[in-house]
């Protein structure tokens, strides 16, 4: 891990910002459209969660692109929350499935490489 090169370092970061960005600006047209409950089949608090993800994917990319640890944790744990949160809503609430919804099969891809990465990039950034 100590040994990652600076050119992929930059590269990832680069590129989940650059898709961090991508959700933050789905959320916000979310948001202008449709205020902050913009999915009538899903429960308030999910609503919430997906509306909240307009600031919180911006501020993770902007950590990121400032070489901040911070933006890799909070990247992890946007991740991590709102990979459960689309599986809780294809499986548990829409009674779809992963094949059906090639939106949590990007976003699936995506939280598998951001928390590969994470430990080898981390340590490469500044507190």
């Amino acid at each position: 891990m100590h040994h990652t090169p600076r050119w992929a370092v930059i590269s990832v970061c680069v590129i989940a910002s650059a898709l961090l960005f991508v959700g933050a600006s789905a959320h916000v047209t979310d948001l202008l459209s449709h205020g902050l409950h913009p999915y009538d089949w899903a429960p308030d608090w999910l609503n919430l969660y997906w509306s909240s993800l307009a600031l919180f994917d911006a501020l993770a990319a902007l950590f990121l692109i400032r070489g901040k640890r911070r933006g890799t944790d909070l990247t992890c744990a946007i991740m991590a929350t709102d990979l459960a949160a689309n599986w809780y809503a294809v499986y548990g609430i829409q009674h779809s499935d992963l094949a059906a919804q090639p939106g949590l099969q990007r976003l699936t891809l995506f939280a598998a490489i951001v928390l590969g990465t994470a430990p080898f990039i981390r340590r490469h950034l500044t507190h």
